[in-house]
């Protein structure tokens, strides 16, 4: 029988031998003890294998780092030209103390992978962050047989459940130019690291001119690009003439530029949010967010896609 763990929830492990649990959970994060490293720690550590490069993930300070090999661009971006930082392809497996390590494609972001770890005959899989749904930015999931599944679940409730096989690029084009046609912009907010590349990537086969993307966004585009990852063509907005006067652009911000006054130039715009948490028009905090426009546009599993991956 498959034990079940769920990322950021009390549980309980019920081991099946009188051994220690292969992954333990520390004051530094997920902890193997047999390889002597950690997986997406929360602290500076002399080891870290990292399932993803969002920040709530990959930390600075480490010694050495294991990640992804497509991924290892991403993470140097986020984490500094100069960490020590080992790639490895998905599915190749690679030694570290006493177990067998391999990454295995999560489809989160590029180079988001679950981790498998086997050891003695027994195997897990900590999946790090996951979707199943289909994203032309990244690899698709994978499903790992195992003994023990470590889960994110950050969806982990039925009243999340995607609409699937939406044709997200189609949407965000279609709005554009119902904006473009009355003269406004379209500011479109997604996370920079991820969700941004996944939004130009559906929108290549749409867009019809450059869509004008922030500086933080630009710079995880050319991580991207450089492994071969198809984008609608863009333009950093720092590079067009502050005496230009923006009509019908399609603009790509991460949220955190609200709180700025970077939105000064931009005219007339409408506003949406590409994000798992536009269902219901509700934030992470369940307080109404007040956009014109909602694409649910989710980088994680849904109710269903975790019970599902569960089940495999």
């Amino acid at each position: 029988m498959m034990n079940l763990e769920l990322f950021g929830n009390p549980i309980v492990y019920t081991p099946t031998s009188e051994s220690d649990p292969l992954v333990q959970w520390t004051e530094s994060g997920l902890y193997c003890a047999a390889g002597g490293f950690y997986i997406d720690p929360h602290r500076v550590v002399d080891v870290a294998v990292v399932t993803h490069a969002h920040s709530d993930h990959a930390r600075r300070g480490s010694r050495q780092y294991y990640c992804e090999r497509s991924g290892v661009g991403v993470l140097k971006s986020r984490l500094g030209t100069s960490i020590q930082v080992c790639g490895v392809p998905y599915r190749e497996p690679f030694q570290l103390g006493r177990v067998k390590v391999s990454f295995h494609s999560a489809g989160h972001i590029l180079g988001s992978a679950q981790v498998r770890i086997e050891s003695d005959g027994e195997v897990w899989v900590l999946s790090g962050d996951y979707k199943r749904d289909r994203d032309p930015s990244c690899e698709p999931f994978e499903v790992v047989e195992c003994d023990t599944f470590v889960t994110e679940a950050t969806f982990g409730t039925p009243k999340f459940v995607w609409e699937k096989n939406r044709n997200h690029g189609q949407d965000i084009s279609e709005w554009w130019a119902q904006n473009r046609a009355i003269g406004k912009n379209s500011l479109l907010f997604g996370y920079s690291l991820g969700k941004a590349q996944r939004i130009l990537a559906e929108l290549a086969p749409y867009a019809a001119r450059p869509v004008l993307v922030h500086a933080s966004i630009e710079e995880i585009n050319r991580a991207y690009r450089s492994v071969g990852v198809k984008l609608a063509t863009t333009l950093m907005i720092d590079h067009v003439p502050l005496h230009h006067r923006l009509v019908g652009e399609l603009i790509l911000a991460p949220p955190s530029i609200l709180k700025t006054d970077w939105l000064s130039r931009l005219g007339s715009f409408e506003t949406a949010f590409a994000s798992g948490w536009m269902q219901g028009q509700e934030s992470r905090w369940g307080r109404a967010v007040r956009y014109d426009r909602g694409f649910v546009m989710s980088d994680h599993a849904d109710w269903n896609d975790l019970v599902h991956t569960i089940q495999q």
